[in-house]
């Protein structure tokens, strides 16, 4: 993440467009359970708000100096932070009731690894659990944002094909005028 992107997603004015807009926009008509994923922190303003919403909190981040702050930042809290890849997810299968990425997949630096994250993040899933997401939409403003940073928008067309090629049964897809917004269900059995 180049550095303007990073001091945007550590600011509190987009913590405050997270808890206001964009995670009760994911959690909209769906049961996560109590102990969920959530793939890709960041700088961690959607786990501040996961923290307060779910008992267990388990959050992996590949970068290792954004891993080793939100370490610090949530020890001796109901979040455990990991460093890891998200298409390599060190945990069991059917491990989660939930999974959660939030505008994070377009800085994944392949379709291909984006979909082989897709089918970890559906091997750690128990039957019936829910992925659930959102990623911004393509335009000029987002590109120039990601100048100088890995930036491969999910095309909303397509997602959810993708999704059920990662082995989810169930997807519900749907955008507005800034993101992609994704729900995916695991199969039952």
């Amino acid at each position: 993440m180049n550095e303007i992107h990073l001091e945007l997603c550590a600011s509190d004015g987009w913590a405050e467009i997270v808890e206001r807009d964009i995670v009760p926009w994911v959690l909209e008509g769906i049961d996560p359970g109590a102990d969920v994923l959530e793939v890709g922190p960041g700088p961690g303003r959607t786990t501040d708000v996961l923290q307060r919403s779910f008992p267990h909190v388990t959050a992996v981040e590949l970068d290792d100096e954004l891993a080793r702050q939100l370490q610090a930042r949530f020890a001796a809290t109901n979040v455990r932070v990991v460093e890891g890849d998200g298409a390599r997810l060190p945990f069991r299968d059917a491990r989660f009731t939930a999974a959660f990425s939030f505008t994070m997949l377009h800085h994944v630096p392949s379709v291909d690894l984006q979909d082989r994250l897709l089918a970890e993040v559906a091997r750690v899933l128990c039957p019936g659990a829910v992925l659930a997401g959102v990623d911004s939409r393509d335009s000029d403003d987002f590109r120039a944002l990601h100048e100088g940073d890995v930036c491969v928008p999910v095309d909303p067309r397509t997602f959810g094909t993708r999704l059920q090629r990662a082995g989810f049964a169930r997807v519900d897809v749907d955008t507005n005028d800034f993101a992609t917004r994704f729900r995916a269900w695991t199969r039952t059995t």
